[in-house]
């Protein structure tokens, strides 16, 4: 049997309704698919953390989607517990607060989660963020926040490929080439948009700056998962910005 190619930037985002189904979803997947995104429909049911904890010892990237947001001194406590469990990648809200006591929290766990502000959420179009009673464009807004970001010391952002280029252009010129692009609302060629307001295709997002992918419906939808998710790595193997 021909082995899968596989590419590390692409996340499958476990959005399913049981940890079961999850848990069968990367059994299907196995060999195509190393990074996995959990969000707090699966973290938050009983089990939840301890799948998490599963696919960590099965070698497996994850990424645990808590968007923390919290005062301090509560997202650095639950930074450092998530962190000393066993997580690659976590996520908080990218408030300055909250930035600086998850930094703190994961700093005090000693180890080498990568800590990810959300800007703002993909799902939000400017009109939204209108209604909520922001001042500011989507765009304009994901400049605030990452520049707080960088300030704050975490180690990348989760931002619309719509925004990735600037997010980019902002690190660099702040001396962080490594800071992580984190993009959802990826969607291959032709896919129906969901819930998601600012999209782009795979190649797309890597093309504007983003370093890793995001995709959950594209692939956990599928009438065929495993030929989704190989369909998606093959058009970003080999491809850089």
């Amino acid at each position: 049997m021909t082995p899968l190619l596989t590419d590390p930037r692409l996340i499958v985002g476990l959005d399913l309704p049981s940890i079961e189904a999850a848990r069968a979803m990367v059994d299907r997947l196995e060999g195509a698919i190393t990074s996995y995104k959990i969000g707090l429909t699966l973290l938050a049911r009983p089990g939840g953390v301890a799948f998490a904890h599963e696919l960590k010892a099965r070698g497996l990237t994850v990424f645990q989607d808590w968007k923390l947001h919290d005062i301090g001194a509560q997202v650095e406590g639950a930074a450092r517990a998530v962190a000393e469990g066993g997580c690659d990648l976590l996520t908080v809200h990218a408030e300055p607060q909250v930035m600086r006591g998850a930094v703190r929290g994961r700093d005090a766990a000693g180890t080498q989660t990568k800590l990810l502000a959300v800007t703002v959420l993909t799902s939000l179009s400017d009109a939204d963020l209108a209604d909520i009673g922001y001042g500011f464009t989507a765009a304009d807004l994901v400049e605030r926040r990452v520049r707080q970001a960088l300030d704050c010391g975490v180690d990348g952002v989760v931002s619309s490929p719509l925004e990735a280029a600037r997010v980019r252009q902002i690190a660099d010129a702040a001396g962080r080439p490594d800071f992580l692009i984190v993009t959802p609302g990826v969607r291959p060629e032709g896919a129906d948009k969901g819930d998601q307001q600012r999209v782009a295709t795979p190649r797309e997002a890597l093309q504007a700056g983003a370093t890793h992918l995001v995709v959950a419906r594209p692939v956990v939808a599928a009438a065929d998962p495993l030929l989704a998710a190989s369909a998606l790595v093959e058009s970003i193997v080999g491809f850089a910005r």
